[in-house]
């Protein structure tokens, strides 16, 4: 399967929408089910306008849409834009990762080099 990799504008709504803690728990939640915007409204101490644009910023990220059912929005989580995150997240922890082993590698290489030891060292004089 071939999947689309994010843009720079991608990455930083994303990223923009994650920085709220609010956002991030929505998020959580319509992970777990399907939720309308007013259940959700329900779970925070704000006004249904504020969760409801709270829902928007993550729905302009990609991850989550919206869709009508009567009278009601119902929230879900967009997985495609989540699991392209994640992907972009992990090849951060692996280029950390690499670079860490390269400082312990050096690290390790210079405690096993040894140094002469002059007179002074050896408290000799």
């Amino acid at each position: 399967m071939v999947t689309r990799q994010l843009s720079e504008d991608e990455v930083s709504r994303i990223f923009q929408a994650l920085a709220d803690a609010t956002r991030r728990d929505i998020l959580a939640r319509v992970l777990r089910e399907e939720q309308s915007v007013t259940s959700l409204a329900e779970a925070y101490a704000m006004s249904f306008a504020a969760v409801q644009k709270h829902v928007a910023v993550l729905t302009r990220a990609g991850l989550t849409q919206k869709r009508r059912q009567g009278r009601e929005q119902l929230v879900q989580a967009d997985n495609a834009t989540i699991q392209r995150a994640t992907r972009l997240l992990e090849s951060y922890e692996q280029l950390w990762r690499e670079r860490t082993a390269r400082i312990d590698d050096l690290l390790a290489d210079d405690d096993n080099t040894t140094t002469p030891t002059t007179r002074a060292d050896a408290g000799e004089q």
